[in-house]
């Protein structure tokens, strides 16, 4: 790639939706008056008994957590989607509507109110990937559940309303819009070249290595081409995955092994405990084959400059398209530039 786009504005198309985004390097070199957000510190207690999360203590809805030890699943109290919700289908002129059924479940990562996903020990990160996989299996063999979606909010400037370790699991009977987009070009893809859109993409990135921030035997994480957000990152599987459920045991070691060594990257960046949301995209659950699918897993983290200076999505990203001040390329230098020991430890 000619080095000088690093310093033009440019627009870069993204392969998995369709949409382009507008890459403004030289935006850099401005200087920061605006917000800054509070840098919070890192939770130091092992248990905090006003926490709904932690093991024994009893949650806002006034059902009791049992005094787990390992990764702990439950229903959400507070359900974005219900499974009783009436049918419904409404359409007058140009307005539409119809009713959605699901089932939202939390994933308690650890009995440690103290960690976070950076500094889990891989074997236990592990177990997390092993109840994602149950949870994907069991909820997408449910007769209404189309689309399962497994994410994780870190971090209050991100919505996260408790810090204990945890992330959720909202699955519908539709399937989500931005799955829609993806599933429509891996399709498009496949159907041309019969391989996987990911799989050629990954080829492409591990014989170039400028956007590669890790890897190892299974997976590869990096900056994506055509990143949004400053430091955004993408795990993919080497081998050619519709969904989680397919991992072996093996895997599944890489897969946590991948995950710790990508989060401690973001900490150590700016030595905060690193905001972001991070989601997994894969085939959907509705009974249909999807071979064209490749499993893979995004990071949106928000910080840009520092641990208190925040990219929010407003003006041209609101009302035009996605803009970027930072190339995928610096950015991942700046990652790779990073120690892989947690900055704590």
């Amino acid at each position: 790639m000619s080095k000088d786009i690093n310093n033009i504005p440019h627009r870069r198309y993204n392969i998995l939706t369709g949409e382009w985004i507008l890459v403004s390097p030289h935006r850099t070199k401005r200087p920061w008056q605006g917000k800054t957000e509070e840098n919070k510190s890192v939770q130091k207690e092992t248990y905090d008994p006003s926490c709904y999360l932690c093991p024994g203590n009893t949650r806002a809805s006034g059902n009791t957590n049992p005094e787990y030890n390992e990764p702990y699943s439950f229903v959400n109290d507070f359900s974005s989607l219900l499974t009783d919700t009436p049918e419904i289908n409404f359409q007058e002129g140009l307005l539409r509507a119809e009713s959605e059924k699901g089932i939202c479940k939390v994933v308690c990562f650890s009995p440690d109110h103290s960690l976070t996903l950076p500094l889990m020990e891989v074997k236990d990160i592990a177990k997390v990937i092993k109840i994602w996989k149950k949870e994907y299996e069991e909820l997408g063999a449910k007769e209404d559940i189309n689309y399962v979606q497994i994410f994780e909010n870190k971090g209050a400037i991100m919505g996260c309303s408790n810090p204990h370790p945890h992330g959720q699991i909202w699955s519908q009977s539709s399937i989500p819009t931005e799955v829609l987009k993806k599933a429509a070009k891996f399709k498009e893809f496949w159907d041309k070249n019969e391989r996987s859109l990911l799989s050629d993409y990954l080829k492409q990135e591990l014989e170039t290595g400028e956007r590669i921030i890790e890897k190892n035997e299974h997976f590869v994480a990096l900056i994506p081409y055509w990143a949004i957000w400053p430091f955004e990152a993408m795990i993919i599987p080497k081998r050619h995955l519709q969904h989680i459920g397919q991992l072996n045991e093996t895997e599944e070691v890489a897969y946590a092994e991948i995950l710790k060594k990508l989060t401690i990257k973001y900490d150590n960046l700016f030595e905060t405990s690193f905001p972001y949301s991070s989601g997994i995209h894969q085939a959907p659950t509705d009974g249909n084959k999807y071979p064209e699918w490749h499993f893979h897993m995004s990071f949106y983290p928000p910080l840009l400059r520092s641990a208190t200076v925040k990219k929010f999505m407003v003006g041209y990203e609101m009302f035009a398209g996605p803009q970027r001040d930072i190339t995928a390329e610096q950015a991942a230098q700046r990652l790779n530039e990073l120690s892989s020991t947690h900055y704590l430890k």
